[in-house]
């Protein structure tokens, strides 16, 4: 099976090359179909996100040919892509696959978004009519070698971000998000993802203040919830029981005072506090207040570390299982050829015991006697058994082709020596 994995990544290519190879939306289709017409490929898919763009295919492609092909749709030198750009071939191509699948390739060592756009890839492969049979089946063998590694490792376990886990830390504190109003101080990218991260977990409500109104209203709109400005903390605090910050202010925003006035009017419900910026949004006396719970970006760090530790511990146990799979997939893609050449013989000599079964019969419905009957049935078949290896042999041994000759003696179960007997 002549797999090919080619491509560009966080690894190798800068986030502006990546930026400018990149397929969007209905441009990966139209992308797709393209160079199956003009690339010498079967069947192709492509994986495209911001860390990377990968070309999954079957057929005599190399990698000059993608690299040029790439090149010239996205009016490019092939010098600048041919540095960058890596391929596997075969076995090596599938772990490749497994890998990426599995987050063991990725910017944050087991990330599960990267499974889903690999299934993404698939499915827009499908749609544009260049997912073939073969590819299908490798497809389904890489997920369900990211499905083990989930399930058996714990290599997507441990949060490794500080939005997640500070996410995390919320699940430890609530027992249940669901019933909690959150306040997100900030609208960067870390913010951000901690409002998804909160969205997923079902939290009750979220508010987010920012210096800048717009991208708080936009972020707000993201999430379905409510955008206030920063003069508005204070109010927006006696209703929290979550809060997350992280801006780019010089100076605490949040002060003891205001912490303490909130927690008057919260009749001293538990609230915690998670402070992620640098320097500090809180002021750190914060933490003095009865059922305040305050934790820096320090503590979440020593949290990350530990989990990062253990996630490397699990990656190794994930790269037995990509190496194992991929072993035994391309060993039973080799098996299929002798399986397919195995059911073929059995057919035909099915036909044949068949067809000296009926003459047999035959024979004795018309009075023949019965041992002749067998002697000729045998002999028939026997013929029928050797013709055709005998034929070969001789041509292997006029030809003095000894290592063929050999090979299909030992194949019919005899050895060069052996002597009929």
């Amino acid at each position: 099976m002549a797999l090919l994995a080619l491509g560009i990544n966080h690894k190798t290519a800068s986030v502006d090359l990546r930026e400018k190879i990149a397929f969007e939306g209905e441009q990966l289709q139209a992308g797709l179909r393209h160079a199956c017409a003009s690339l010498p490929v079967r069947e192709l898919a492509i994986l495209s996100t911001c860390n990377r763009t990968e070309f999954y295919a079957l057929g005599p492609l190399q990698m000059h040919d993608v690299v040029e092909w790439l090149a010239q749709q996205r009016q490019l030198s092939p010098a600048q892509l041919q540095p960058v750009s890596y391929v596997w071939q075969g076995e090596e191509a599938l772990r490749h696959m497994m890998r990426v699948a599995a987050g063991l390739d990725s910017m944050i060592l087991g990330e599960p978004q990267i499974l889903g756009q690999m299934k993404a890839a698939y499915q827009q492969a499908q749609q544009a009519g260049t997912m073939g049979g073969e590819l299908d089946r490798v497809f389904q063998n890489v997920f369900a070698c990211a499905k083990q590694v989930r399930s058996e490792t714990q290599v997507g376990a441990h949060p490794v971000s500080v939005g997640y886990a500070a996410v995390s830390l919320a699940r430890q504190i609530f027992s249940d998000l669901g019933e909690t109003r959150a306040l997100l101080v900030g609208a960067g990218e870390t913010i951000t993802l901690v409002a998804r991260h909160l969205r997923e977990q079902g939290v009750r409500e979220m508010i987010v203040a920012n210096r800048t109104q717009a991208r708080a209203a936009a972020l707000a709109a993201e999430v379905q919830g409510q955008a206030i400005s920063l003069h508005e903390l204070p109010a927006a605090l006696a209703h929290s029981d979550l809060v997350i910050t992280s801006t780019a202010s010089p100076l605490p925003l949040i002060g003891k005072g205001m912490v303490e006035s909130a927690q008057s009017k919260r009749r001293h419900q538990p609230m915690l506090i998670v402070d992620i910026a640098v320097p500090r949004d809180v002021e750190p006396e914060v933490a003095d207040i009865d059922h305040v719970y305050l934790y820096s970006v320090d503590d979440l760090m020593h949290v990350i570390e530990d989990n990062r530790k253990a996630r490397e511990t699990a990656a190794g146990e994930a790269e037995h299982i990509v190496v194992q799979r991929a072993r035994d997939f391309m060993r039973q893609r080799k098996e299929q050829a002798a399986i397919d050449g195995v059911r073929r013989l059995r057919s035909q000599v099915e036909s044949w015991r068949q067809s000296e079964l009926q003459k047999a019969l035959q024979g004795l419905a018309n009075g023949h006697d019965a041992a002749e009957l067998m002697e000729r049935l045998s002999r028939s078949l026997a013929n029928k058994f050797t013709h055709q290896p005998s034929v070969v042999l001789r041509d292997w041994a006029a030809a003095g082709d000894q290592s063929r000759l050999q090979a299909g003696l030992q194949l019919l179960g005899l050895d060069a020596g052996d002597e009929a007997s």
